[in-house]
């Protein structure tokens, strides 16, 4: 086992861990005692569910509330919670817990997988992470128990706080709501200030990145102090939680009063990105509302959080590149920083990888299914995203068209760029280089 340890890189490390567990929650999943009606269900439905959990989603096919027992809840919320917080960081952090001795090749991975900018100090900043989330998710239990206590009872409303705090830190949209309406996730609090405010927040706080949180420690509310990678996470997040808030407030939902449309645009711009939850019908949006929601599934969070998509940081380098050729500058800068070719090429790889995979998966969704293009697209895009926002289409997919989401679900959650770097890992570096010669593009 070690030296197959040994000749496995960072890449193949995380991508081979993260499908080892899916592949355990599935099978702990298809236990009588996870379904509630105690007869078990089928391999197809736990993997897709497994899958969904561990990668932060949120789609499902079959309600959770009403298809899962207690214990068959746990297993999702254990699985949304390694799969948040990153199935290497939860498994190293248990391992040095326990007096082992981690080594330069496990820090490198566990590095890699919380996207750190340095070894170093690597168990401290784990250390601080698990903290953290501790406290974020006990924060959010708290300020959410009194409103579930008080509907579901002393005990239920408990695990319904908990769940749901989890779940939201996380930013995996699983929601326990279906005990009112299968697939309702939150439309039952459109406009509560309590629940509306708390997920947000942890949306946010998980959302935001892991090195984010660093930085607010270690320097306060001195925004020149940040990293450049947190100065542009906060600005692309601020701007993409506010701009899109006013559209859906100003261009959407015109039937709903204007205090609870406030509530549900600003929790639509918030969960859309990332989380998944909803707090009013998807079906209700325009043409338009509905692309606005796929920009923003696409472009995800913050790395090194519990968030999927592109990342804020590559639409930061993206329109920083743009904005370098419009003034004819020869390096893109951010920030009073220059960014290196490297950062560049690799934020363009990653869009026309997430372009890709967004339009062909629901290019083949449509085709199979013969349904229409646009709602297609917008389960594509809560798949790669790992949004888990959907439009009631995903229960109704056939096995092939499952399959896809479940394969645009794994690849969003552990990067593109893990997988090509550990498929591509035996390549060697060559010093070699070829005529250069100018190509016109434009």
């Amino acid at each position: 086992m070690r030296q197959l340890q040994r000749r496995l890189t960072s890449s193949q490390i995380i991508i081979l861990g993260f499908a080892a567990v899916i592949l355990l929650g599935s099978l702990l999943l298809m236990l009588p005692v996870s379904a509630a009606d105690g007869r078990g269900v089928p391999f197809g439905d736990a993997l897709f569910t497994a899958a969904s959990a561990v990668c932060v989603t949120g789609l499902v096919i079959r309600d959770t509330a009403a298809c899962w027992s207690l214990f068959g809840q746990a297993v999702i919320l254990v699985l949304i919670q390694i799969g948040g917080m990153g199935v290497v960081t939860v498994t190293l952090a248990i391992f040095a817990a326990s007096g082992g001795r981690v080594s330069l090749k496990q820090r490198s991975t566990m590095q890699e997988s919380i996207s750190a900018p340095q070894v170093g100090g690597i168990l401290r900043l784990t250390g601080f992470i698990l903290k953290m989330t501790v406290l974020f998710e006990l924060a959010g239990t708290t300020a959410m128990a009194p409103v579930f206590c008080g509907e579901f009872g002393l005990l239920r409303g408990l695990w319904y706080s908990l769940f749901h705090s989890v779940s939201a830190f996380c930013n995996a949209g699983f929601d326990l709501m279906g005990v009112k309406a299968p697939f309702s996730s939150l439309t039952f609090f459109p406009a509560h200030p309590v629940i509306n405010l708390t997920v947000m927040a942890l949306i946010v706080t998980g959302g935001i990145g892991f090195l984010v949180w660093n930085d607010i420690r270690s320097n306060g509310l001195h925004f020149r102090r940040y990293r450049l990678q947190s100065k542009a996470a906060l600005t692309v997040s601020g701007l993409l939680i506010l701009l899109p808030a006013l559209y859906f407030f100003l261009c959407e939902l015109g039937d709903v009063p204007p205090a609870q449309r406030l509530w549900m645009a600003l929790f639509q711009s918030v969960t859309t990105r990332t989380a998944g939850f909803n707090t009013v019908d998807l079906t209700a949006f325009s043409e338009a509302g509905l692309a606005v929601m796929i920009l923003l599934m696409l472009i995800g969070g913050s790395p090194g959080s519990t968030a999927g998509g592109m990342k804020t940081t590559t639409l930061a380098v993206l329109l920083s590149t743009s904005l370098s050729v419009f003034r004819r500058r020869d390096d893109p800068r951010l920030f009073g920083r220059s960014l290196a070719d490297e950062t560049v090429r690799s934020a363009a790889t990653i869009l026309t990888m997430y372009l890709t995979l967004f339009l062909a998966g629901g290019l083949l969704i449509s085709r199979i299914e013969g349904l229409p293009l646009l709602p297609c697209l917008f389960e594509a895009a809560s798949a790669v995203g790992t949004v888990g926002l959907s439009l009631g289409l995903t229960p109704r997919l056939g096995p092939l068209s499952r399959g896809i989401l479940i394969l645009l679900m794994y690849l969003g959650r552990v990067g593109g760029l893990t997988l090509i770097f550990a498929a591509l890992s035996a390549g060697r570096p060559t010093a070699a280089r070829l005529p250069r010669e100018k190509l016109t593009v434009g």
